[in-house]
């Protein structure tokens, strides 16, 4: 298919303008991110958004599999010398993969197959003449084909059968109509492998399972297919085989003679041996493609929440990574997350060393000037935050509780070795508490998204697929709120528009060498710092306190110029332009539109003259846990406060301050029919929950949020 006919079926698809997926194609190709071209380049697109964005690429990616693809199935049947002009423009026509491979099948070179041999031994044309339905006596017919490979008539009939299955199943229209039976009524069935049931007791629930495939939740699919991979599941996904048998006798069967009944023959065991099973690999690829697509959504959207927590922004913190027996380690940082101090308190059991623990966090409280105190939601959490908590300090001083997940993978990592090689993992654990607390973002993008356990069934999912998905989390994430070029590590440069880990780490060092970057500009002098790579980087590098206060904001310097004639014209210089929100209010921004800088432009410069960058975060607020420790403090029937841990297709985990994370189920997340439990909830909310059962043997809870006044989180 051309790039013209490409890019009208992308168009049309998705519902858009020829010309914003033809721009789209051409930025892409060009070397522009996502990110940079929805941030810069809204004229040339019509202001469509990431994700709008995102579809283009991969549906257009798909495409062009398709067109090479299709290019190797015209060779292989042009070498064949079988091409003809309708076969081609039948090729040359299709627009899925299923479609393609269906008009190549015949064509494919096979391995020998049953079809193979008894073309071999001369029976095609025996086959030909069974297949049309006009002999009546077939076996007749098949004396004529007997020789020294042939010795009977029911082989040489046998032999005709399996040319006519192989015939049917290579059937195109035979194949569609199928293919439509399988997605409309296919049944995935799940059976306990005999003598499996102790040891996968934990796969109980799909002992004896069935349902429609097409009803069937990602999370279902996923666990039944780890089910079966581990050894304790038999899947089977097919449709009722007489509808199937139905729709292939209407299909071949001609007549009501001999070779008729032949045919029926045929057309069964062309089912049962080719059919079923090539449709049942398909379906079993589709549902799994689709499941893993649903799950890597659910993982993304959950990734993204967590990127975009709340920081507590630069504030000097006293970190604490808790525990008991090993005691509790503290780590001081300044506002910019630098370490000043590390030491191990021993406030619990079986130490006890409470007034001494109690002496020394007063002590470093007041040495470093903390403004808030981020504890570990690990082992030991709730008594250390209740030990904080009954320290009588000077000060307010804020106290949060911070999510772990992943720092020991960040602690033991090259990351954190190359941050802090003359520390052990225990601070370089509560170093990334802290700085979760100030700035997630920067802190979170240096741990492998995977091991961040926000998803369902991640580790079942295309794991290179999950990877692309996550990573275009991370960088839409990382530019969404900016970077500022001075401070940030060379892990959160990785991901600014553009760069990569060479040039991120060129960043580093030049920072090194020649002190902080005072302007833009300067980023020119980076090595391997070219016009393309400054083009997209530049609008999301901040430069705090630099001579050209745009330097700040998110205003591209190649939008530089019209804030300078704008200022102009207004009688003032771009900082005072800034400041003075009534000389902004002056401005008729129809009079600087120009052919490469249009009016979203316009809107979006002035919204950052307004508001230089911004955070698109939401302020953290403080969160108190009930007086509950253990699973044994809860009951039934209580109503607690909780905070999302984290959100799948099936409901959602609510931490309320014990080891156990509860489920409140999709059926419960609302009075009202819930489809997608992200649209109710979100990660890091506060939610008041009710808890509905405690299963201890099982450690399990599980919670409603149905009827319960969610204002008091507020």
């Amino acid at each position: 298919m051309s790039t013209n006919k490409n890019i009208e079926w992308v168009a049309n698809k998705l519902g858009l303008n020829e010309w914003q997926v033809e721009n789209t194609i051409r930025l892409l190709d060009d070397g522009a991110t996502i990110p940079f071209i929805s941030r810069y380049r809204k004229e040339m697109t019509g202001g469509l958004d990431e994700v709008k964005l995102l579809h283009i690429k991969e549906e257009y990616n798909r495409l062009k599999e398709l067109d090479a693809r299709r290019e190797s199935v015209i060779k292989s049947i042009e070498d064949q010398e079988k091409m003809n002009p309708e076969l081609k423009k039948r090729i040359e026509a299709a627009l899925t993969m299923a479609e393609l491979e269906d008009i190549y099948l015949p064509y494919r070179p096979k391995r020998r197959t049953r079809a193979t041999i008894a073309r071999e031994k001369g029976l095609e044309p025996l086959a030909d003449i069974i297949f049309k339905q006009q002999e009546s006596d077939p076996s007749h017919k098949a004396e004529k084909f007997l020789n020294d490979h042939v010795q009977t008539v029911e082989e040489a009939l046998a032999g005709a059968n399996d040319i006519i299955a192989e015939w049917i199943n290579e059937d195109e229209t035979a194949r569609k109509k199928l293919r439509y039976l399988f997605d409309k009524e296919a049944v995935i069935y799940s059976k306990v492998v005999k003598g499996k049931e102790t040891d996968g007791i934990k796969f109980s629930d799909y002992f004896e399972w069935s349902e429609p495939l097409k009803k069937c939740p990602s999370h279902r699919v996923l666990a039944m297919r780890r089910g079966e991979e581990e050894g304790f599941l038999k899947l089977t996904i097919e449709p009722a085989e007489e509808n199937a048998l139905e729709i292939l006798n209407s299909l071949f069967i001609k007549g009501k003679n001999e070779s008729s009944e032949l045919v029926g023959k045929a057309v069964k065991d062309s089912w049962k041996r080719l059919f079923s099973a090539s449709m049942e690999t398909e379906f079993r690829n589709i549902s799994k493609e689709k499941a893993d697509d649903e799950a890597i959504k659910v993982f993304a959207d959950n990734l993204r929440q967590l990127l975009l927590a709340s920081p507590l922004g630069e504030k000097n913190v006293l970190a604490i990574d808790p525990g008991f027996r090993t005691g509790c380690k503290i780590v001081c940082l300044d506002r910019q997350g630098n370490l000043l101090h590390n030491e191990t308190i021993y406030p619990h059991p079986p130490q006890n060393q409470t007034a001494m623990s109690v002496k020394k966090i007063l002590t470093l409280v007041n040495a470093y000037k903390i403004e808030a105190i981020a504890i570990g939601n690990g082992t030991a959490r709730r008594e250390t935050e209740d030990f904080i908590k009954w320290v009588k300090f000077e000060n307010d001083i804020q106290v949060f509780v911070v999510s772990e997940a992943g720092a020991s993978i960040y602690s033991a990592s090259k990351v954190a070795r190359d941050e802090f090689p003359d520390y052990d993992v225990t601070v370089r654990g509560a170093v990334s508490i802290g700085r979760r607390l100030t700035d997630p973002l920067a802190e979170l993008v240096k741990i492998d998204p995977k091991s961040i356990g926000v998803g369902q069934y991640q580790h079942d999912v295309d794991q290179q697929k999950l990877q692309n998905a996550l990573d275009d989390v991370v960088m839409s994430c990382v530019n969404a709120v900016g970077v500022e070029v001075n401070t940030a590590s060379s892990h959160l440069l990785t991901y600014v528009s553009g760069l990569g880990p060479q040039l991120a780490q060129n960043i580093v060092d030049y920072r090194t060498e020649n002190g902080p970057f005072k302007s833009r500009k300067e980023l020119m002098k980076v090595k391997r710092m070219g016009a393309k790579a400054f083009e997209q980087c530049a609008g999301f590098l901040r430069i705090r306190n630099a001579v050209n206060p745009l330097d700040s904001s998110a205003v591209h310097p190649e939008s530089y110029h019209v804030v300078e004639a704008i200022a102009l014209d207004r009688g003032c210089d771009v900082r005072e332009l800034m400041s003075n929100e009534s000389k902004r209010n002056e401005i008729k921004l129809e009079q600087y539109i120009t052919p490469v800088t249009g009016l979203p432009t316009l809107k979006d410069i002035m919204e950052e003259l307004a508001k230089p960058g911004r955070d698109p975060r939401s302020k953290i607020r403080e969160f108190m846990f009930a007086d509950i420790h253990e699973m044994d403090d809860l009951v039934p029937g209580m109503v607690v406060p909780g905070i999302v841990t984290n959100v799948t297709k099936f409901g959602t985990f609510v931490d309320i301050g014990i080891k156990q994370d509860g489920l409140v189920h999709i059926s419960n997340l609302s009075k009202t029919y819930v489809q997608d439990p992200s649209t109710v909830v979100k990660m890091h909310q506060h939610v008041m929950v009710r808890v509905l059962a405690v299963d201890i043997d099982r450690k399990r809870i599980q919670l409603s949020m149905k009827d319960v006044d969610q204002k008091k989180t507020e």
